[in-house]
């Protein structure tokens, strides 16, 4: 029962992270959400326990927990190795996957490209993350499923929106594409490739995107 109970609350925890409720660097007040979920210290001590694993929260001595932020720095260290990964992830793929596999990755791509031209955003969204989960699922390696999912959790919290970015919406699209053309073509080999280089560009595209934010800052008049 205390194991269930606190992978429940680590599940809410997690969730009001992602939206934004617990804003990053906050205190996270053991006291106050006890009483909020109607819980003991127990299983919520548990829960940040399993958030602080994945990188969700940090502790710090004789202060508590508090919210992870993720830095430029963070984003940097991290999206060469989600490209390396994902990148092997295609690799397999294209070894894995039947005509039947490919079938069902062209309805997601049909669905993606008309929410390209469509311009909705989140749509584009959902269908890539659908895409590159159905790639990762193909891959069949629960070790690299498992680490991409680490990984994915820290630059959620980031709460990054790099399709905004002037020209990156066509860009990402034409980027998939040529990932699944590799895919269709059994090409393993330019299928890490394609991965790679679309990873590596939402990189590049989010810190422009931070750039321009940071610049129209600095013109602000108080």
């Amino acid at each position: 029962m205390l194991n269930s109970l606190h992978d429940e609350v680590a599940t809410k925890l997690r969730e009001r992270i992602f939206a934004g409720e617990l804003a990053p660097g906050s205190f996270m007040d053991e006291h106050a959400l006890c009483a909020e979920l109607s819980i003991s210290r127990t299983p919520l001590r548990e829960a940040l326990k399993v958030l602080s694993a994945e990188g969700l929260v940090r502790h710090e001595p004789r202060r508590g927990c508090f919210v992870s932020e993720v830095t430029e720095r963070d984003l940097d260290e991290i999206f060469p190795v989600i490209a390396l990964l994902e990148g092997r992830c295609a690799f397999e793929a294209a070894n894995n996957a039947t005509d039947a596999d490919l079938a069902a990755l062209q309805q997601l791509h049909d669905r993606l490209n008309e929410s390209a031209q469509a311009r909705r955003i989140n749509d584009y969204y959902d269908a890539n993350f659908a895409i590159h989960e159905a790639i990762i699922t193909l891959a069949n390696n629960r070790w690299l499923a498992q680490v991409i999912g680490d990984l994915r959790k820290i630059v959620k919290l980031a709460r990054l929106q790099q399709l905004h970015a002037p020209g990156r919406l066509d860009q990402s699209l034409s980027e998939h594409m040529a990932v699944f053309a590799a895919l269709k073509a059994r090409d393993a080999e330019g299928a890490e490739a394609a991965m790679r280089t679309h990873l590596t560009r939402q990189r590049v595209a989010l810190r422009e995107l931070a750039r321009n934010q940071t610049s129209r800052l600095l013109e602000m008049k108080p």
